[in-house]
């Protein structure tokens, strides 16, 4: 029998415990070992669970108990889930965690401690919830060079831009419906501003290229600003708007990395990935593009992924699962202007005809769009392919432009 612990029994700390035990005779068969909860820490009590005696509220009743192997870390969080965590590993105990966060803060540095103590630090359902991706990239894709990784992170944002297309409603109120729904938190700024997307496709990045990619880095936006006009103008060329986060690597060794709302043609994969589901494409070199799909949070979906990362855990107790990267210089990821892009550029003027010529004037090739209703002082266009930082530049030396939208364009 090996013990371990969960730290945290929120949604899906509360998750991993009810899988352990529903599934207690099936786990153990997988891990070839019966899996006991001995602890579980939390400052809240729980009187009227079953379990209720596991509880604990001293974090050391769980670090100095030799017989606890392997640790969960549910909390969130950077404090104090960094500190247990690192206690954890130096004293020789596995940890499995949910923490996105975390992990993109702070993964080099733990993968370290973990192959420095012989011990594991595995975190599947830091992406994606329950969907498997970190695995299969550093297992069954080991054989490819991977060049770039792109994808839908966050179930949220994924949900209100859907409800924006398919029943025009408009930010606000979908953004309403989802906390009602409880896909948004009351405070959705970590979802809708792009920042937890950007730890995803941190970790995605770190583990796809080799070095630590931090969420200082990644240039992150969110779709705060997107109205039904730019829903229209995105239809109006077979595309639809979804929040992306990518990470391309570069011929000279670096990356550029980036959370964006951007314009997808109905024919890439991507652009039919509708409500709270996640979609994640890895391209190598081998094997082309494959595609991850399915839910990316909830409760039993993600202790799903903490579980198999025990089992996991308890399967090698004795050895390590290879999942490392390693540190990276402060200039690894280049400045996501660099990137050649396309733009979309929503745009108003007091006179429409001299603004689309100097539009012309400026890029040349420009494909203007059309939506039913348009107002008479607005337009859209697409740029032709270059460097962001050009086309940004040259947006701003057209002086008949007046308020702008911009958005990427994701072929």
């Amino acid at each position: 029998m090996v013990n371990v612990a969960i730290m945290g029994h929120g949604v899906v700390g509360s998750g991993v415990a009810e899988v352990l035990i529903k599934n207690r005779e099936h786990i153990a068969a997988k891990a070839k070992e019966e899996i006991n909860i001995k602890y579980i820490l939390d400052l809240r009590e729980f009187p009227d669970l079953s379990y209720s005696d596991k509880f604990t509220k001293d974090f050391n009743e769980i670090l100095n108990d030799e017989s606890v192997k392997v640790v969960a870390e549910v909390m969130g969080g950077i404090n104090p889930a960094f500190d247990f965590t690192k206690s954890l590993l130096l004293a020789g105990k596995s940890v499995v965690t949910s923490n996105k966060e975390l992990v993109a803060s702070k993964g080099a540095e733990l993968l370290k401690i973990a192959n420095d103590n012989n011990v594991n630090f595995l975190f599947e359902a830091s992406v994606g919830g329950g969907i498997p991706v970190l695995r299969p990239i550093s297992q069954c894709l080991a054989a490819n060079d991977i060049f770039e990784v792109v994808g839908i992170l966050n179930g949220t944002t994924n949900f209100i831009l859907t409800k924006m297309i398919k029943e025009k409603m408009s930010f606000d109120d979908a953004l309403a419906l989802a906390q009602k729904l409880g896909y948004a938190e009351r405070n959705p700024a970590a979802d809708i501003e792009g920042h937890d997307a950007c730890r995803k496709i941190c970790i995605l990045a770190s583990l796809s290229f080799g070095k630590h990619v931090y969420p200082n880095q990644v240039h992150t936006e969110g779709i705060t600003n997107i109205t039904l006009a730019d829903v229209d103008y995105a239809n109006s060329c077979d595309s639809v708007i979804k929040l992306i986060g990518r990470a391309k690597l570069l011929d000279d060794g670096h990356i550029i990395s980036a959370v964006y709302p951007a314009f997808i043609s109905r024919d890439n994969q991507l652009s039919s990935v509708d409500d709270v589901f996640n979609a994640i494409m890895v391209r190598g070199d081998a094997i082309g593009d494959v595609l991850f799909y399915g839910r990316g949070a909830g409760k039993l979906p993600t202790a799903s992924a903490v579980v198999a990362d025990i089992i996991d855990s308890v399967k090698h107790l004795d050895s390590r699962k290879y999942l490392s990267w390693d540190e990276s210089s402060p200039d690894y990821v280049s400045d996501y202007l660099d990137d050649n892009v396309r733009l979309y550029v929503r745009a108003t003027a007091d006179n429409i005809s001299a603004a689309m010529n100097d539009v012309k004037s400026v890029f040349g090739d420009v494909h203007f769009l059309t939506k039913a209703n348009q107002d008479i002082n607005e337009f859209a266009f697409l740029t032709p392919f270059s460097s962001e930082r050009t086309l940004r530049k040259d947006l701003e030396s057209i002086s008949s432009l007046n308020a702008a939208s911009v958005l990427h364009i994701l072929d």
